[in-house]
């Protein structure tokens, strides 16, 4: 029973990432973005550690802004580069924000005397030892971002969908993308903050692709993508405590294993249904 009442709260808090991330990882999988949730997370990663090193308290709002603020400069340049005619990709881009960001988080953080295991927190996370209050905060901050894609959905899945869309509503598609990544990067700083970089990574883009192999429409996607979230946090969080492993890494390791057995599995139906 004490177990239980433990693990309570990450299995709400696994559920609550698994939901919003698995609706938003459908439409980076369909932008063909597919790392610009760890780009966002590692950039947000380091905005903390700058807060940091100005010797801001790690859990405070004021750290959390910082990373926030970071977050929104980072989605302003991703969504900017939209439409732009260029022979650079904007997947190049992500990727050179990830690795810059990733260096300079690990300068600034060798200038925090002492913060070395915040960082490790921040890329791997702790999501075992989440409390109730942040649980309750990230759930409501969660559904009005929700609510808000729900009112927009038609607008954002044109865009997701039709990556030669100029406009769409009477509004730039520019626009709809600022819109899209802003409120992305709310979710990304707060996850963050629970999970880590990688876990957050692992709930965005692992249930979607997992949900890709079995079905096409966006409906049944969302159910299978939950579904697996769900079913894999618990799995994750049970493993952790069982074998005293990282909570996050656990987690992001089962994703994976998960994932790949659903390939299996996959494979073997068809090649069962061609026999």
């Amino acid at each position: 029973m004490d177990q239980l009442q433990f693990l309570a709260a990450p299995f709400v808090a696994s559920l609550v990432l698994a939901g919003i991330h698995t609706y938003l990882g459908l439409h980076v999988v369909e932008r063909g973005v597919i790392f610009v949730d760890l780009a966002l997370a590692q950039i947000a990663a380091l905005g903390w550690a700058v807060a940091v090193w100005y010797g801001i308290e790690p859990h405070s709002t004021e750290a959390y802004l910082f990373s926030l603020a970071f977050t929104f400069l980072g989605a302003a340049v991703f969504a900017g580069v939209r439409g732009r005619e260029s022979n650079i990709p904007l997947e190049a881009i992500i990727g050179i924000a990830y690795a810059v960001s990733s260096a300079a988080t690990v300068l600034v953080m060798s200038k925090a005397v002492g913060e070395t295991e915040h960082l490790e927190h921040m890329l791997v996370g702790n999501i075992l030892f989440v409390s109730w209050a942040e649980v309750g905060k990230t759930a409501a901050l969660y559904g009005a971002i929700g609510a808000f894609h729900y009112v927009f959905r038609r607008a954002f899945l044109a865009v997701s969908l039709n990556p030669g869309l100029e406009r769409y509503g009477g509004l730039s598609v520019r626009v709809w993308d600022l819109l899209f990544y802003a409120s992305f990067g709310f979710v990304v700083t707060s996850s963050v903050s629970i999970a880590g970089v990688l876990l957050v990574f692992c709930y965005l883009i692992v249930p979607s692709v997992g949900a890709m192999l079995f079905a096409r429409t966006i409906g049944r996607r969302l159910l299978i993508g939950w579904t697996m979230g769900a079913l894999v946090s618990t799995l994750g969080v049970l493993l952790s405590l069982s074998l005293d492993f990282p909570t996050g890494g656990t987690i992001v390791c089962t994703f994976g294993l998960v994932l790949i057995l659903m390939a299996v599995g996959k494979q073997l139906s068809m090649r069962f249904r061609n026999a």
